[in-house]
């Protein structure tokens, strides 16, 4: 419970009608979540506008109302706070309610196209074994502590954001890492946070259907830089040309990790096998449990970050050493036929080209490797073709099939994935529209010593199609047809 005015800490208010002497007892910007003493965030969205509905949130019982214009006829006994920018003034107004607890903790942003889930699990298990007690806000799930809660977005919105960062504190939780979505920041749903540190993984075609361009797309990741405070560290990787254009005008540390420029975490790959790699971390030689130099770049960002929080060089090393891979990143098995099955959330051209390149410097090439690959429907188109292109062309034999079509028709998206596919290239592949039947199909075709790659879905354990989610894992239904 907290007054109202308590909470319009830092708000930039343009006006004012009733009292802020009033008590809410919680937020919500979603009208069908209203009950009695509620404030109600009015956020216009890309679908719907939330001042549609505070007449609704009224009768359900909100007594306070945020809003960007004011409702042609006011209630008696309702506050309504009249503010620019709904979104903004929301993540202002969820940390004050939540008592600000991206204050009372060390708070580290992980953002990028590639890469973000990976490096915020792995700095979450680092800092668990080195016996912190840690948070995590990722695509997979979040963690308060051994506590796990399901989530569907990569960044929350920032009422769940500022509630679960308040539980870490209420848990004990001294770091918390958070995956930070372009679109998390464009919609600030990030804003106000007290962020100790940001990471940058890299920047590819992702998410075009959102920002249009990929300058907007680049600049909407510039952002979260741009708000670090001075005394945090911004850690980037200067192999990617866009590193450099991250940090510009951020306030705060800025260091950098690389495999192939100088960087301050200069990393070298020596040897790779599938059951680990030989790197160099700054002239130090160290065996880790990850491979290909996608995960090689991960890892320094885990060690880098882990230093740059006051973790000793040896004890970084030590640990990064003892790291595992994560759900459905590069997660592997072997029949006792000795086929290899690898289920991978790459779904994006620059992820399956680094997942295919690390499987095929890795083989003897007297074996297949058959690619099983879809996209998801009502996502962004321009990447299709390429997914095609780069499947054809670095597989032995490609097997393309639905992701999540979610509302689009599963055929139209084959067609465009095929669209990609060079002439010397299309006997090398087939359509299946079922994603169960295309992988019992690779099953049936690998012969001892192959490999199968089956990509896009990773860590998921459903399949959206016409609105409907039904329970399927890549990792069981290659578990299934592979008999293990």
């Amino acid at each position: 419970m907290k007054k109202i005015k308590d909470i319009l800490y830092k708000v930039e208010i343009q006006s004012i009608v009733g009292s802020t002497e009033l008590t809410i007892d919680r937020l919500t910007f979603d009208s069908r979540e209203v009950s009695n003493n509620t404030f109600f965030i009015a956020i216009v969205g890309e679908v719907v506008d939330g001042h549609n509905f505070i007449e609704e949130a009224i009768k359900k019982g909100a007594t306070a109302i945020l809003c960007n214009k004011l409702p042609e006829t006011q209630q008696d006994e309702i506050t309504y706070i009249v503010v620019a920018d709904t979104n903004k003034e929301l993540s202002i107004i969820a940390a004050n309610f939540y008592d600000n607890p991206s204050t009372k903790l060390k708070l580290v942003g992980v953002t990028g196209t590639n890469g973000k889930t990976t490096i915020a699990t792995l700095l979450y298990k680092l800092f668990t074994d080195l016996g912190y007690k840690a948070g995590l806000l990722s695509t997979v799930n979040i963690k308060v502590g051994n506590e796990i809660f399901e989530t569907s977005h990569t960044t929350p919105d920032s009422i769940k954001i500022n509630f679960f960062l308040n539980e870490m504190v209420l848990a004990g939780c001294d770091y918390c890492f958070m995956e930070v979505s372009s679109h998390g920041v464009v919609q600030k749903r990030t804003y106000g946070l007290d962020f100790d540190g940001g990471i940058f993984t890299n920047l590819s075609h992702d998410h075009l259907d959102y920002h249009k361009t990929f300058a907007e797309y680049r600049d909407a990741k510039k952002i979260f830089f741009d708000q670090l405070k001075k005394g945090s560290f911004a850690l980037v990787n200067t192999d990617d040309k866009n590193g450099p254009i991250m940090v510009q005008n951020t306030k705060a540390k800025t260091v950098s990790y690389a495999l192939k420029n100088m960087a301050d975490y200069k990393g070298q790959i020596l040897e790779s096998q599938f059951s680990g790699m030989l790197m160099k971390i700054n002239q130090k030689e160290i065996w880790v449990q990850l491979i290909g130099a996608f995960n090689a770049y991960n890892l320094l960002a885990v060690f880098g970050a882990a230093v740059e929080l006051g973790v000793s060089f040896d004890e970084a090393l030590l640990h990064v050493s003892k790291l595992t891979s994560v759900e459905g990143r590069f997660q592997y098995i072997v029949s006792s036929k000795k086929v290899t099955a690898i289920v991978d959330y790459a779904h994006t051209p620059d992820a399956l080209e680094n997942v295919i390149e690390t499987i095929n410097s890795i083989r003897t090439n007297n074996e297949q490797l058959i690619t099983v690959v879809g996209c998801g429907g009502n996502r962004d188109k321009t990447k299709r073709p390429e997914m095609g292109k780069i499947a054809s062309e670095l597989s032995n034999k490609v097997i393309f099939t639905s992701d999540n079509p979610r509302f689009e028709e599963p055929a139209d998206i084959l067609k465009d994935i095929e669209n990609g596919v060079e002439a010397q290239n299309k006997m090398k592949t087939i359509v299946v529209e079922d994603r169960k039947q295309a992988i019992k199909l690779a099953c049936q075709q690998a012969q001892e010593g192959d490999i199968i790659l089956i990509a896009g879905k990773g860590h998921e354990t459903y399949q959206e199609i016409k609105g409907v989610r039904s329970h399927f894992s890549d990792l069981e239904i290659v578990k299934e047809f592979l008999e293990l």
